[in-house]
């Protein structure tokens, strides 16, 4: 049975791409069961897969020099988890491990990529989504770090 990541726990990601495509592009998807406290992958890692979260979280991290692992977002179902496998050098940027047991639909990077090669529109509407992926995780970095080591705010003094 192939699933489908425009259903639930998938709601919207892929609703954007024609049902043929989407068709296509699921028909690649495996279910994936992670359990908590899992590391799905590491910071400069080869990036050769991606996942659509249908159920449970996974926290996004980044390390820090003396701090060690910092989450910087956390996914949840119907996200989109893993966009370096789309660009070069195909490494990624973050770290990412479950809080709690995910379901998901794991895609093979390098078939997406074949798949986007033969089928044009799929491959545009992939890196729109992608990129507005990259665009929401570098405002949640941001926030995050800025969070961390931004200038504190002082009230007034006495």
């Amino acid at each position: 049975m192939t699933p489908a990541p425009d259903g639930p726990g998938g709601e919207g990601l892929l609703a954007g791409l024609p049902a043929e495509e989407r068709e296509r592009l699921t028909a690649l998807a495996r279910e994936v069961v992670m359990p908590g406290a899992t590391r799905v992958f590491e910071e400069g890692e080869e990036a050769d897969r991606f996942w659509i979260i249908r159920s449970g979280t996974v926290a996004l991290d980044v390390q820090v020099p003396g701090r060690g692992r910092v989450v910087v977002e956390t996914i949840g179902a119907g996200g989109l988890l893993g966009w370096s496998w789309l660009c070069p050098p195909r490494q990624w940027h973050l770290g990412a491990e479950t809080r709690e047991p995910v379901h998901a639909w794991e895609f093979d990077a390098a078939a997406v990529r074949a798949l986007c090669t033969e089928r044009p529109a799929l491959g545009l509407a992939l890196v729109t989504l992608v990129a507005a992926t990259i665009g929401e995780r570098l405002r949640a970095t941001r926030t995050r770090l800025l969070d961390l080591y931004g200038p504190q705010e002082s009230g007034p003094t006495p």
